[in-house]
């Protein structure tokens, strides 16, 4: 059995679903259900005994002690984290609670559980922390991508608290000996993705008919990952990976934002063309750009390929496809989300955005 924490969001449900899948081995997954965690990513699991979930805080030492005494997991993947970084901007509190607190009070949790092991289980259990190459900060147009010898420079209240909490489960293993492993990945997309993010928001105010918000001119730079490629490899770091190593995991796509939009558009325009034959592009609306903005982001992966041998499978051609594919197959997941509290938010950070 393995404990997953952060379980019910983004990345942490398709990990689940993706664990049961290729390893049908049981886990516990903790959520605290925040705005991003969402309780019916996981409906396909409702009734499988392998699949024990709870909701809780990672920050909740006794919670996590209980939950460790009584299932006994032999691995944590640490995916419980606040996420976005507008939402960073405008509120970092959370981010340092969840993020750097809850960090810690997980290692010390799982130090205390670890410890107590006998001496084989002591010896194969694994805490892999998954974070982001946000914490690397922003690459010139020129520079080579980010390994995992780079510096760190963070330049949002997001990627700082990220970096902190790199720098626990470090720390947690250089001092106390916890068997840890890092990764460090590149923007994710894919199925179940909340509705702030670039592509899904995309998407939902196209299909709305309204208006596609792009920060600045659009130009900045991300590496895209396909959010079950993700999966894939943390799978495999969990199998392999040398204790104490950092491994970046990145698709190898490297996309100007305003591309990654047109795109969507050109997708939508020939699986669900507006009345009339106009293109989606039409909604694009420039807006004001992110403060502090990065811009370029782009991960080296040669390293876990070399040692581990995994590669993605999809390119970003395939897997963004598949993306629009679910969204528009799926409705009633995007009605679900999009609760009040979603949309008001939306409509302040977006506001003024012409149609």
């Amino acid at each position: 059995m393995i404990l997953v924490t952060g379980g019910a969001g983004f990345i942490g449900a398709n990990f689940v679903l993706d664990w049961l899948a290729a390893c049908d081995e049981p886990v516990v997954n903790l959520d605290k259900l925040t705005y991003a965690g969402n309780v019916h990513n996981l409906d396909s699991l409702s009734g499988d005994a392998r699949h024990v979930f709870v909701q809780g805080d990672i920050a909740d030492g006794a919670l996590l002690a209980r939950l460790l005494a009584e299932h006994r997991p032999r691995a944590i993947v640490n995916f419980a984290a606040e996420s976005h970084v507008d939402r960073s901007i405008h509120g970092p509190e959370d981010f340092i609670q969840t993020n750097v607190v809850g960090t810690f009070r997980l290692l010390e949790a799982a130090r205390q559980y670890w410890s107590a092991l006998a001496a084989t289980e002591k010896e194969a259990f694994r805490f892999l922390h998954v974070s982001t190459d946000e914490v690397y900060g922003t690459l010139a147009a020129d520079a080579p991508a980010f390994t995992e010898e780079h510096n760190y420079e963070p330049n949002s209240p997001y990627s700082a608290s990220k970096a902190a909490s790199d720098h626990l489960v470090r720390a947690w293993a250089h001092t106390y000996g916890l068997p840890v492993l890092t990764t460090n990945c590149s923007n994710n997309y894919g199925p179940l993705h909340f509705p702030e993010k670039l592509i899904p928001l995309m998407i939902v105010n196209a299909l709305a008919g309204k208006a596609l918000p792009v920060y600045g001119d659009g130009m900045q730079v991300r590496d895209w990952l396909y959010v079950r490629d993700h999966c894939s490899a943390i799978r495999r770091v969990l199998e392999a990976g040398r204790l104490g190593e950092t491994y970046n995991i990145g698709g190898w796509n490297e996309k100007a934002n305003i591309d990654i939009v047109k795109t969507v558009c050109a997708l939508l325009d020939e699986l669900r063309p507006r009345a009339g034959g106009n293109s989606y592009a039409e909604q694009i609306a420039y807006v004001q750009d992110r403060p502090g903005h990065d811009r370029r982001y782009a991960i080296d992966a040669r390293k876990i390929e070399r040692e581990l041998g995994w590669t993605p499978a999809e390119t970003f051609e395939t897997g963004i496809k598949k993306t629009v594919q679910w969204y528009l197959e799926h409705p009633e997941w995007v009605a679900q989300v999009q609760s009040g509290a979603y949309r008001d938010w939306v409509a302040r950070q977006y506001e003024g955005a012409a149609a």
